[in-house]
């Protein structure tokens, strides 16, 4: 066994991955341990089985911080610049963008929004993003982790959050697990995707964190038969079987150098 890495873990759910990847460190098929579990969502499952191994945890609520920070960039003058104050959000913490954020650098690089949407929407949601994505990071880069794994965290990340992660040129360090074999139904409903679609083969991918959604490399899949007769649930079924061996394997890999 080698040298073991520190794991962070994100999540917005029951955390039936997290629990996967707890039970193979707990088991020595990580190499690693977990560090901490923060969620974008409170109460949910998944802090609880955390929390129960040991394991810090924490919330960030990206919820109200978006809508919050929406609503004060839709002012005009020093607000909608950066200060994001409203005055009837005086009895709560002021909202501010990142010191170390630029709207140009950040909106170059992002590959999550079609320019031709306007780049008065695209400012707003990369804006309002950098600001939950700046909390989130005030929780996470204390703990000094190796590698930041998403397990089921339904939020995707702009350039301002990567790039404070990834912070060795060519060293990826936020891994990913989608229900779909990619490049085929990058999004949110990937099982369901392939369902509709009438594959008969569906899958899972773990891949590393890009600007893109879901575009970046590629770890690991597994791929399974869709029989006639499956319905979507049992499709689901099927994936999550196999996410559940998929995803330590490619956590192990990354702690033995091989990816």
């Amino acid at each position: 066994m080698g040298k073991k890495i520190r794991i962070g873990t994100l999540i917005s759910g029951g955390g039936t991955n997290l629990q996967a990847i707890i039970d193979s460190c707990a088991d020595g098929k990580i190499d690693g341990q977990i560090i901490f579990t923060g969620s974008d969502v409170p109460g949910v499952k998944g802090l609880e089985r955390a929390q129960k191994a040991g394991i810090d945890t924490f919330v960030v609520d990206y919820k109200e911080i978006i809508q919050r920070a929406k609503e004060a960039m839709s002012g005009s003058g020093e607000e909608k610049r950066g200060a994001l104050r409203v005055s009837e959000y005086s009895n709560r913490e002021v909202l501010t963008l990142p010191e170390d954020f630029n709207i140009e650098e950040v909106r170059a690089k992002q590959h999550l929004i079609e320019m031709d949407k306007g780049v008065e929407k695209v400012d707003l949601f990369l804006k309002s993003r950098a600001v939950a994505e700046k909390a989130l990071l005030d929780q996470i880069l204390p703990y000094e982790i190796d590698l930041l794994v998403l397990a089921g965290f339904m939020r995707t990340l702009t350039p301002y959050f990567i790039d404070r992660i990834n912070t060795v040129p060519g060293r990826q360090r936020i891994m990913n697990i989608h229900p779909a074999l990619l490049p085929a139904f990058p999004g949110t409903d990937g099982y369901a995707d392939t369902f509709r679609y009438g594959c008969k083969v569906g899958g899972c991918t773990v891949h590393y964190i890009d600007y893109g959604e879901d575009t970046g490399a590629i770890i690991g899949q597994r791929a399974f038969q869709i029989e006639d007769g499956d319905t979507l649930e049992m499709v689901k079924q099927k994936g999550l079987a196999l996410e559940w061996q998929l995803y330590p394997e490619c956590i192990q890999k990354f702690a033995l150098g091989m990816v």
